[in-house]
């Protein structure tokens, strides 16, 4: 009797399982974020505008885009299509929402300007990056879009062409050239000129000795007469 009874709940199970609804797989989801800063190696005090736009298929669920750079900006204005932004002059920060990503969709889009602020300088690197993260990048990882430059000029090497003796004038030049053989035959010379003139100032003060000495009185010898 109870081997019956088991056997009907088994067959029950094995019906209920095969009748439930087989959970659907997720789509895979490509999402590929694309960087453009327009003018790209753009200067201190001049104004730049960044755009990210967001292609591929699929879905993404809380899709939050994020910028940041390395160049403090002046008057961030940051605008999402769909979605809103909140902006600082360094990072600015983007929830687009639920997205679809297709053929048939407009690409979400985040635009960026402002003005790099002065004072930035000469050989800094502006490095400009963007990740896009969701809830189904939770297992790959956000993904990322960057682009960098180099600020003209570098005060390292302007410090060093200051000091570089050979880059300046030719007076400045030979006033710090280290002593070599050009200036060792003038220091003989001198060394010549100075040993010559000491002696002959020895010989006038001995000549003058000499001469000052008082004279001698002569000696006569006076003789007897015999006569």
């Amino acid at each position: 009797m109870w081997e019956s009874v088991a056997a009907s709940v088994a067959g029950m199970m094995v019906a209920m399982a095969a009748a439930a609804p087989t959970p659907p797989v997720a789509a895979a989801v490509d999402a590929t974020p694309v960087l453009t800063s327009t003018p790209f190696g753009a200067l201190p005090e001049q104004s730049v505008t960044h755009t990210v736009t967001i292609s591929g298929r699929g879905t993404l669920t809380a899709t939050r885009v994020t910028f940041t750079t390395t160049a403090d900006l002046d008057g961030v204005i940051a605008q999402a299509e769909p979605g809103r932004c909140a902006a600082s002059p360094r990072v600015v920060v983007c929830d687009l929402g639920d997205l679809l990503l297709g053929a048939a969709a407009a690409a979400p889009r985040v635009t960026i300007t402002g003005r790099i602020r002065p004072g930035v300088p000469p050989g800094t690197v502006i490095r400009n990056r963007v990740s896009v993260t969701s809830v189904e990048s939770t297992a790959t990882g956000p993904r990322v879009a960057s682009n960098a430059y180099l600020l003209p000029g570098s005060m390292a090497t302007a410090t060093a062409t200051a000091a570089d003796p050979a880059l300046e004038s030719p007076a400045v030049a030979s006033a710090v050239r280290p002593p070599g053989r050009s200036l060792r035959v003038p220091a003989v010379a001198a060394a010549v000129i100075g040993a010559i003139a000491a002696a002959v100032l020895l010989t006038r003060r001995r000549l003058r000795r000499r001469h000052d000495l008082p004279l001698r009185p002569a000696v006569t010898t006076r003789h007897r007469d015999p006569m």
